[in-house]
């Protein structure tokens, strides 16, 4: 397929937000090379204090939110927020194995998110290298018109537009659901998670001049593309979310609260568009289910509460070689492997 020219490639940073979800067909499409992520994440190495605490480290807000295992209540509305981006869907159906193993891809997704957040300097490079190269693998065209995006239309995964929104729904979901269970970060707070998300936007290869410059920016372009015609629950969308979400778990059928929480947590003609139920039931078995977990949630022990990568991490600082059994454990359950970098 014939890679688009770069110099038009800058084309798309001289439009705002709202311009690029409003004017989908007229984006000229600005891949990441591997030479353009080079140049992203040397600042990264550069900044670093601590090649063992990583880009980020337990000063860090992004450390606090993604350390806890309630994240995993938004992992549906994030993968649902994606899917709704028709070139992210068709990626899906066409190159993803999560049809027929639903465990590997969340596995695989928090491998890469975790590595890049709580390992060492050396493995969130890695990780960022290794995410670019699979992502060179994926393109292809629509199999038939979304929203408007006529059939045949190119996509890249590693399309800037595309890994920027992946990066948006990620930020967005895992901050949504930590102030549903902590309440709102301060202003000194979020400021600092928009910055450290910025970082790992890089690990992306999205340019800093192609993010918006700070958490207002952020959150209006989030609902500018919320209310785009660019998010369309196409054919493709729906059938795997039908399909991964019908999957059982370790031999478990997806409990109905958690359907019925993703639900709350979209936007209603996104929610519509996924077919998912909503009526009276559902929203009761919602707030139920939401005035249990804040109750129950805070008494988990934290060696429970915090995910296996986090306690690594902090392991790895307090000079510890290797993870003991426990978080070995907890890293096989949230990572499919028991140590991170592998």
């Amino acid at each position: 397929m014939e890679q688009p020219r770069r110099d038009l490639n800058r084309q798309e940073g001289t439009m705002t937000s709202s311009e690029r979800a409003r004017t989908p067909n007229r984006r000229v499409p600005r891949l990441v090379t591997a030479e353009d992520l080079e140049r992203q994440i040397a600042p990264l190495r550069d900044a670093a204090t601590s090649p063992q605490a990583g880009l980020f480290g337990p000063q860090s807000v992004v450390w606090r939110i993604d350390r806890e295992a309630i994240t995993f209540l938004g992992a549906g509305r994030a993968l649902l927020l994606q899917l709704a981006h028709p070139w992210v869907a068709a990626a899906v159906a066409a190159h993803s194995r999560a049809l027929a193993d639903p465990i590997g891809r969340f596995h695989r997704t928090f491998h890469v998110v975790f590595t890049m957040v709580f390992g060492t300097v050396d493995q969130a490079l890695d990780m960022a290298r290794r995410l670019h190269r699979r992502h060179a693998t994926i393109t292809g065209v629509l199999p038939s018109s979304a929203g408007p995006f006529p059939a045949g239309s190119p996509y890249w995964a590693n399309d800037t537009a595309a890994l920027r929104w992946v990066h948006m729904t990620l930020m967005d979901t895992a901050l949504t659901i930590h102030e549903l269970m902590f309440g709102p970060l301060s202003a000194k707070d979020r400021a600092q998670y928009y910055a450290e998300s910025c970082r790992l936007a890089a690990l992306f290869g999205i340019p800093r001049d192609h993010l918006p410059e700070d958490w207002i920016g952020f959150s209006a372009e989030l609902a500018a593309m919320l209310d785009s015609p660019v998010l369309t629950v196409s054919r493709e969308a729906h059938a795997v979310a039908r399909q991964i979400f019908a999957a059982p778990i370790l031999s478990m059928r997806m409990p109905a609260w958690y359907l019925d929480l993703t639900a709350e947590f979209l936007p209603p003609r996104l929610r519509d568009g996924f077919g998912l139920d909503y009526d009276v039931t559902a929203r009761r078995r919602a707030a139920r289910a939401l005035v249990h977990i804040r109750r129950l949630y805070p008494r988990v022990p934290e060696r429970l509460r915090h995910v296996g990568p986090y306690q690594e991490a902090v392991a790895r600082l307090a000079g510890k070689p290797a993870p003991g059994a426990g978080v070995r454990l907890l890293n096989r359950i949230w990572i499919g492997r028991p140590r991170l970098g592998m």
